[in-house]
């Protein structure tokens, strides 16, 4: 294939001024067959799966990079949720468990490492009680592990139980780091339609329908995206949309061309090649400066949510066109620490809770990163993550919830996490209590609409 110095130069760009990457390598493996009456055998076989599988993973890695010359910023590596490996065991806590997780990342020099999870949408087994309750110190006492918690989806409804259960946690996750501004927290995320081909933390595992072992790739790239739009400014929007498809297309080919290399090296299957405007802190990596492109005084201004819907749909059906892999949540990401054009809007005044809950409706995932007074009851929290789960259960839609109630400090006062999970403006959250709905429990059935068997 011969191709034009046009594009040499534009794919150059791409890399050295728009801060295109491949923003993690995620290898799923199964624990299934780890399982077994001794917690400290199943440890055993865990640890030895993993080095074998995942041995290879960053050598791999940075491999690639050097030979292709793509950054892959992330290695990672996902599990099976820990809750379905460690009930056998029959063990009071599962700390040991993310104890032994975190080791194992840092001997295999991978960023984070994610499963420590339970998925209960529809009611929760003993084992998925004693993890729930094991969070607090399991994310206290490690440093790359991640944990999630599926509490619902368009087929079963919410369980209301589980998610009074999580405001209680996540209170717990930050009084327990507070001298880190409440970070487990940031490594703690509630889902609604969980997928389990995530290779995005937190919220990455390996899901129960997956193969043995499986390679998934997120690609990123908020800046090539921004590029695209400058092309186009004082332009129709359908002209634009057209711009951010073929531009998400030559974005994916990318990922993929890593992903299947990546796979075959380590023999494992290729899984899925997840295309999220998955921003950073750093200047010209920010998906809210798109949305500015596109017209918008600020991130947050009335046509926010109309800018992002577009912006997401268009960057799926140019990832769907490049690759028949496209999976796990695939659309753009607004976290709020993780982003610095959000991070100005907040401070400018121009987005709140409020505002990025409407956006959560378009996008993926949901509120995301965002810090929140440290005084923030538990109850508060619950039916913030209540109202999110909503929207996906209804809309059919991924959606979730990574909030840190920061202890020790007010809305308008800045927290820092640190690295790639960057910092943020406290933001202000309702006055008014939902104590009672959340005392209520039980579980909010599904949709009319997930009835279609």
């Amino acid at each position: 294939m011969i191709f034009s110095p046009v594009e040499i130069q534009e794919t150059i760009n791409m890399f050295m001024r728009y801060k295109l990457d491949v923003r993690a390598i995620t290898m799923g493996i199964s624990l299934r067959d780890c399982a077994c009456e001794s917690g400290k055998e199943s440890r055993r076989r865990m640890r030895e799966k993993i080095l074998r599988y995942a041995g290879k993973l960053v050598e791999t890695g940075r491999q690639i990079e050097a030979e292709f010359g793509v950054p892959i910023i992330n290695k990672r590596i996902a599990v099976t949720p820990i809750s379905l490996v460690a009930e056998p065991s029959g063990e009071p806590d599962y700390v040991a468990w993310a104890v032994e997780l975190d080791r194992l990342a840092k001997e295999l020099e991978v960023d984070f490492i994610g499963g420590f999870s339970a998925l209960v949408q529809k009611g929760t087994t003993p084992g998925d009680r004693i993890l729930i309750n094991s969070i607090p110190q399991a994310l206290a006492v490690t440093e790359r592990v991640c944990s999630s918690i599926n509490l619902g989806t368009t087929k079963s409804g919410i369980n209301m139980d589980a998610v009074a259960d999580m405001g209680r946690i996540i209170k717990e996750a930050a009084e327990l780091t507070k001298e880190r501004d409440g970070l487990g927290c940031a490594k703690l995320v509630v889902f609604c339609n969980a997928p389990e081909d995530n290779p995005f933390m937190a919220g990455a595992f390996h899901g129960p329908g997956e193969g043995d072992a499986v390679l998934s790739v997120g690609v990123s790239g908020p800046g090539v995206i921004k590029a695209a739009c400058e092309e186009y400014r004082g332009r129709p929007l359908d002209e634009v949309a057209d711009g951010i498809k073929k531009m998400a297309f030559k974005i994916t080919r990318m990922g993929q061309l890593v992903g299947t290399e990546a796979a075959r090296r380590l023999g494992v299957d290729f899984g899925i090649l997840d295309l999220s405007l998955a921003p950073t802190p750093y200047v010209g990596d920010s998906v809210a400066r798109i949305l500015e492109e596109l017209g918008l005084e600020a991130a947050g201004a009335p046509g926010t949510t109309a800018a992002l819907a577009m912006l997401t749909d268009m960057v799926k059906k140019g990832g769907v066109m490049a690759s028949t892999n496209v999976g796990g949540l695939s659309g753009a990401f607004i976290p709020v620490s993780e982003d610095e054009g959000m991070i100005a809007a907040v401070k400018a005044g121009s987005i709140n809770l409020e505002k990025l809950e409407a956006m959560t409706c378009v996008c993926s995932v949901g509120l995301d990163m965002i810090a929140i007074p440290g005084d923030t009851s538990a109850a508060t929290i619950s039916g913030i993550i209540a109202d999110e789960m909503a929207i996906g259960m209804v809309n059919n839609k991924t959606t979730a919830v990574r909030i840190i109630p920061v202890p020790g400090k007010a809305a308008g006062d800045w927290a820092e996490f640190g690295g790639l999970l960057g910092g943020a403006p406290i933001l202000p959250v309702s006055s008014f209590s939902c104590e009672e709905f959340i005392r209520r429990g039980g579980r909010i059935p599904a949709p009319i609409h997930s009835f279609r068997n």
